[in-house]
């Protein structure tokens, strides 16, 4: 009970700032940002960890402090996002609309739909996804997968303001995979998350960075059924401004045939969107979570945790020029 009138309350607070945020510029909102994330510092200890650990895996050629100045830039992109959901899940149209001041490679997807083809939009944490998918689904015939929040209070505020301009919601089960399927062979788009570690038995290690990394098979499987273009698609914080949308031709490895080929085509298009700006990537995900020698059933697996609590504790430690 106790419990349940926590969350109701988490959930009442939360909904109460994005009703005020929703009337916020992106500009405001990036100021606020500024603020809140020095304000969090000494909070975000775990989402600090996480993303100066991930920074030390993929830029080992940079210095320690450029990695750290990184690191808090990192955050700060990932605190505007976070304030910026309001706005693009209940903001005016018009005034979301507006905020989307360039668009690239649209051509991407008009020439796909002209020649037959459906879409799939691989869209990495990065930038505001959500804003990306207010565009989509303001265009395009437009699918995705949807996973309810923890605070099940959360779920009709959210669900609403990403069908707001048509979207529709699948599952993350077998019922959407066969929804997606269906909307690549009306030629439609959908999109799909190419970064979130899957479930042991969904996935194939491919390199990120030079790292294996579990990654999902969910794309062979639609691309081998479909015939279906595959886009990368960010919507690129211009702090003050607004947004600028990129859409990037994947790596041609994610039509491959052979999972792990194509799974490390879906990295290969990650890496390629993040090196538009890595501040706006959402390092703080702990993407090597899972590990080949934990799925050979290695007696000594915890040994290669990149996330140990060790680990974590040496880089909270950690003092960066």
């Amino acid at each position: 009970m106790r419990h349940s009138l926590l969350q109701q309350f988490q959930a009442t607070a939360v909904a109460a700032l994005w009703r005020v945020l929703a009337n916020a510029s992106p500009a405001t909102l990036w100021r606020l940002s500024r603020i809140a994330v020095s304000l969090c510092q000494s909070v975000l200890r775990r989402e600090r960890a996480v993303t100066q650990i991930n920074l030390d895996v993929v830029y080992p050629d940079i210095t320690a402090g450029e990695r750290s100045h990184l690191a808090r830039d990192s955050l700060m992109h990932s605190t505007a996002t976070m304030l910026e959901l309001g706005f693009a899940w209940q903001g005016k149209t018009e005034k979301v609309a507006a905020s989307i001041v360039e668009v690239h490679g649209r051509e991407l997807l008009d020439d796909a739909r002209a020649h037959g083809q459906g879409v799939i939009v691989l869209a990495p944490h990065f930038g505001n996804w959500e804003v990306l998918n207010f565009w989509l689904s303001s265009h395009f015939p437009f699918t995705a997968m949807y996973e309810p929040p923890k605070l099940a209070a959360l779920d009709p505020i959210i669900r609403a303001g990403r069908e707001r301009n048509g979207a529709k919601l699948v599952p993350t089960n077998p019922r959407g995979v066969a929804a997606l399927l269906k909307a690549l062979k009306r030629c439609e788009a959908v999109g799909i998350l190419p970064d979130q570690e899957p479930a042991w038995g969904s996935g194939a290690f491919a390199p990120f960075y030079g790292r294996l990394a579990y990654t999902a098979t969910l794309l062979p499987k639609l691309v081998t059924r479909t015939n279906a273009r595959v886009v990368t698609g960010v919507a690129r914080r211009l702090p003050g401004k607004g947004y600028a949308l990129h859409f990037l031709a994947a790596d041609e490895r994610v039509y491959s045939e052979v999972e792990v080929t194509s799974c490390t085509g879906v990295n290969a298009s990650v890496e390629a969107a993040i090196a538009l700006d890595p501040a706006q990537y959402q390092w703080e995900y702990k993407r090597y979570t899972k590990t080949p020698q934990e799925e050979r059933n290695d007696p000594d697996f915890h040994r290669y945790r990149l996330y140990s609590s060790r680990n974590m504790k040496k880089s909270l430690g950690k003092k960066h020029g």
